[in-house]
């Protein structure tokens, strides 16, 4: 019987990280960043499950902001330095990332200048990375588009915030209010932004969230050789849920790392941790025995004895150093408990990353 090319792959902030590179950057550089990145990643959410905009992505928030970056005045390189600077592993990621034994890929939303400097801080190949491209170099805009896109800034965080986005179908579902600002949005965006300079940036960035994390996997996939079934895939956000349908749909094993409420309604396994030790536990099982054993693993962590699963002596030896100084809650996900679920990570989840970042799609 052929043995199975097993495949790990991650979401980079959450599981990797405690940033949220992109928020980030607009705090740095624009002013009320905070209240302008969480107007437009609500925006985002609205298009992308909402109105179902066609070509439209979770995660194009980081298209939406390059216009403005760019009119206050980041440049590839205050952006690469920004990221290196401002790295927030998760503990114990390095010795995570060492312990996989399977071959190992990065699919994230992130600028590359920050998945740069990340592989650069873990020793991660930035060839087995999928991040979303951009040279805000590559155009100039002039002093009377700055403007411009200032009073634009101005104009959106003067907006009433919209509210967190909710299972809904139709727009017609939300308030009066959030349908107001979402048109006002959408005129800001697609009728003046989209006609200036700075308009190309909305053309021409593609960040990989929603379908084109899809796209990464699948990619990978081919690459190496195997099918989907054999793959774990870890993620936190509204960003990963295509890709944990696409995983889950062929049978391979989804996990959800602090994840928000989008994350773990999509995922077989949900994970509370401070620390990603228990990330190279699974994926060593997940590698050796495939998705029945993670499972079963899982079932049983509070009772396990790791060398049954193929554990190597090493990680079990780092499991033991560190585990009792660790916050560790792991379950399987089912009808019954994922309203629970859902309550206890999004809480846990502002607790690791914070309340800001935590509230984010």
């Amino acid at each position: 019987m052929k043995e199975a090319k097993r495949v790990f792959i991650t979401d980079c902030e959450g599981p990797i990280s405690k940033n949220d590179n992109a928020f980030e950057l607009t705090k740095h550089f624009i002013p009320e960043g905070e209240h302008f990145f969480t107007q437009l990643s609500r925006y985002d959410d609205i298009l992308a499950y909402v109105a179902k905009r066609k070509g439209y992505n979770a995660g194009d928030t980081l298209k939406l902001i390059v216009p403005f970056l760019k009119a206050y005045g980041a440049t590839n390189e205050k952006m690469a330095e920004f990221s290196t600077q401002n790295i927030l592993l998760m503990p114990s990621i390095k010795d995570t990332l060492q312990f996989i034994q399977i071959p190992s890929f990065i699919i994230s939303t992130s600028y590359e200048h920050y998945i740069k400097a990340l592989c650069n801080a873990l020793d991660f190949p930035y060839k087995n990375t999928y991040c979303t491209l951009l040279n805000i170099n590559s155009h100039s805009i002039n002093k009377a588009e700055q403007k411009k896109l200032k009073e634009f800034r101005q104009q959106i965080c003067e907006l009433p915030l919209i509210e967190p986005f909710k299972e809904t179908d139709s727009l017609i579902d939300l308030s009066e209010t959030d349908q107001r600002t979402i048109e006002y949005l959408d005129d800001i965006f697609w009728e003046k932004v989209t006609n200036m300079v700075s308009g190309d940036f909305l053309r021409e960035v593609k960040p990989i969230g929603g379908v084109e994390k899809v796209r990464a996997a699948e990619n990978i996939v081919e690459n190496i050789g195997t099918n989907l079934g054999d793959v774990i895939y870890i993620g936190d956000s509204i960003t990963d849920v295509e890709c944990f349908r696409l995983v889950r749909k062929n049978g391979g094993v989804t996990i959800s790392f602090n994840g928000n409420e989008y994350a773990v309604r999509e995922a077989d396994v949900t994970i509370l941790s401070n620390n990603t030790l228990v990330i190279a536990v699974i994926a060593q099982v997940f590698g050796s025995l495939g998705p029945d054993s993670v499972y079963n693993l899982v079932d049983n962590w509070k009772e396990v004895k790791l060398s049954k699963y193929k554990v190597t002596s090493a990680l079990m030896k780092k499991v033991d150093n560190t585990f009792p100084h660790i916050l560790l809650e792991i379950n399987r996900i089912t009808d019954s408990n994922v309203e629970q679920l859902v309550k206890e990570s999004s809480l846990f989840r502002k607790r690791i990353r914070g309340e800001i970042v935590g509230k984010l799609g």
